[in-house]
């Protein structure tokens, strides 16, 4: 009787190890299938991205890639100081209108348009190019700048981690575009020429 209990005992002890194997097996074997699967997709560091608005009947759209801070200096580091910048990541960063608008005095014409920027620490040089269509700054020629003007820039305590642009409706009228990125943001006040 006792030798019965111990073969007993021992058979639900093989038994049970067995049951054990099988999960460690069934484990091992899901994760091959896992490691199998689509590997996912790695955010990009300055993903594109787009702002719209109407104000009035103007459709007023802006097309950039968002870059992010990531710990660096940006202006005056990463962004030269007194150099062209294509105002985004990438391609250069564009302005699309239905309607004429009137920026700082000048009136820039339906259409759509490179927009590039000359940081300094005392002000920025902004310019509206008929070269929308080009990577980065590669082919900027400031005899192209339909618009050029200064602007002083408003530092921040906090910092921005990703470029971004936003248009904001003052009236039916009249709107503010802003640039925002690390401590610095501009902002240029626009109407809708009627």
């Amino acid at each position: 009787m006792k030798a019965v209990k111990i073969i007993l005992v021992i058979g639900i002890l093989i038994m049970s190890c067995k049951e054990k194997n099988k999960d460690v097996f069934n484990s091992k074997s899901e994760k091959v299938i896992d490691d199998n699967s689509e590997p996912s997709k790695k955010k990009p560091l300055s993903p594109h991205t787009s702002v719209m608005e109407m104000i009035g009947d103007a459709h007023i759209n802006i097309d950039y890639s968002s870059p992010g801070v990531r710990g660096r200096i940006i202006f005056g580091g990463l962004v030269g100081y007194d150099n062209v910048w294509q105002a985004g990541a990438h391609n250069a960063t564009w302005i699309e209108t239905n309607k004429d608008l009137i920026i700082n005095g000048d009136i820039l014409p339906k259409g759509k348009y490179g927009f590039f920027t000359i940081p300094s620490k005392e002000d920025w040089t902004i310019m509206i190019n008929k070269n929308w269509n080009q990577h980065g700054k590669d082919d900027y020629d400031e005899n192209d700048d339909v618009i050029r003007f200064k602007v002083k820039p408003s530092i921040s305590d906090k910092i921005k981690e990703h470029l971004e642009y936003k248009i904001d409706k003052i009236s039916e009228t009249e709107g503010n575009i802003s640039l925002t990125w690390e401590k610095v943001t501009i902002s240029i006040p626009f109407k809708v020429n009627q």
